[in-house]
């Protein structure tokens, strides 16, 4: 048996199956994969996230060592509430996680990978010791993401009910990667499925009340296993899939969390990665490529893709993650292919079958984003 989170007697009421995930013993699944999914695509879905770490960063360094560390510059956070994703690199410029990192009023909340806890703990640890920070782990914390196009109305109603007309207003005017405190809540406009939402970070004893009030208002419980195919039509990284620490996050769709500006900023990996920049220049760094293929069959990790660059000669890529799309109704997937690639095959049983190659990224709010 692994660890639970609060709501583990909750799902186990909903019926759901329960896999290991990081130790953690979480829902896959309810009912079917499928409905999950056109449920956050359609309307609103829960999901019980507290398996993630969420760590708190306070002291009068908390901001210069958070610039040291993380690959984006959260000095970019100007005020309490804002949040943005970035990487945690190693010194050779690969991924040691990613992350969001939020501005509270009293320094920062970082929430990283559950898989990746106890590196990203030991590595973080192992860098703070000259610094006036301290490090808080909170696992008193749970998070449970509500997702889909009716979610924000859903929680604001929610709120209301409970008495907190202040907290519903500030959610109602967030903005993407901004989020609303009060007392230890913590509600976000941020999520993994490319739909409208938020994230709610709460006290874990109170996370059961609102479990229950969610699904009551007809908000669907939600497995991981859809989740996965959320992310993946929304062209999102999976760490582990997507990057990892021998991974560049040059080659994971990743450069737009890198921070070069101000030139001045020194951070863990910054050398390596101008290396990769450099690479990335004169096409010998891979790239992660959007795969659609709408014959018959499903791509998954780690097939072979057999790419045509631009000379005519071919190279190999690989899938890191692929599934079928329950929005498109076809097979879609990520893949890390040669800068230069202009056709695109996957090898499925021996037969290379053509793809489409686009921006990672396939469905945004329940529509098509690509051409």
């Amino acid at each position: 048996m692994g660890q639970k989170t609060a709501l583990y007697d909750r799902h186990c009421t909903a019926g759901a199956r329960l896999v290991d995930f990081g130790g953690w013993d979480m829902p896959i699944q309810y009912t079917s994969l499928i409905e999950e999914h056109n449920a956050v695509r359609q309307h609103a879905g829960v999901f019980d996230v507290s398996h993630m770490t969420i760590v708190d960063v306070a002291g009068d360094d908390a901001e210069p060592w958070l610039r040291w560390m993380l690959a984006n510059d959260v000095a970019r956070l100007g005020q309490p509430g804002q949040a943005l994703y970035t990487a945690m690199l190693n010194d050779t410029g690969g991924v040691i996680d990613d992350l969001i990192v939020y501005r509270l009023r009293n320094g920062y909340r970082l929430v990283v990978n559950c898989a990746t806890r106890e590196k990203d703990l030991a590595w973080l640890q192992g860098h703070i010791e000259s610094h006036q920070a301290t490090l808080s782990e909170r696992p008193e914390l749970a998070i449970l993401a509500v997702q889909g196009p009716k979610a924000l109305k859903i929680v604001d109603d929610i709120l209301r009910s409970r008495g907190e007309p202040e907290l519903a207003d500030a959610v109602q005017s967030l903005k993407p990667f901004t989020a609303a405190e009060s007392d230890q809540w913590l509600v976000a406009r941020t999520g993994y499925t490319g739909e409208n939402g938020v994230e709610i970070i709460l006290p874990e004893s109170q996370a059961p009340e609102l479990w229950d009030a969610l699904l009551a208002a007809g908000v669907r419980p939600i497995g991981l296993g859809a989740r996965d195919t959320l992310r993946l039509e929304a062209g999102m990284n999976l760490y582990g899939h997507e990057m990892d620490e021998s991974v560049s996050p040059l080659s994971a769709n990743m450069g737009w969390t890198i921070a070069l500006k101000p030139e001045d900023r020194d951070f863990v990996g910054r050398s390596a990665v101008a290396l990769h920049a450099d690479q990335l220049t004169d096409g010998s760094l891979p790239v992660l490529a959007g795969l659609v293929m709408t014959e018959r069959g499903v791509l998954r990790e780690g097939m072979r893709v057999v790419c045509t660059l631009e000379d005519g000669s071919t190279a190999d890529g690989i899938t890191t993650s692929g599934t079928f799309s329950p929005t498109l109704k076809h097979a879609i997937a990520l893949a890390r292919i040669p800068t230069g690639t202009t056709q695109c095959a996957v090898e499925i049983r021996g037969r290379l079958v053509p793809v489409r190659t686009v921006k990672p990224g396939f469905v945004r709010h329940g529509k098509q984003i690509f051409d």
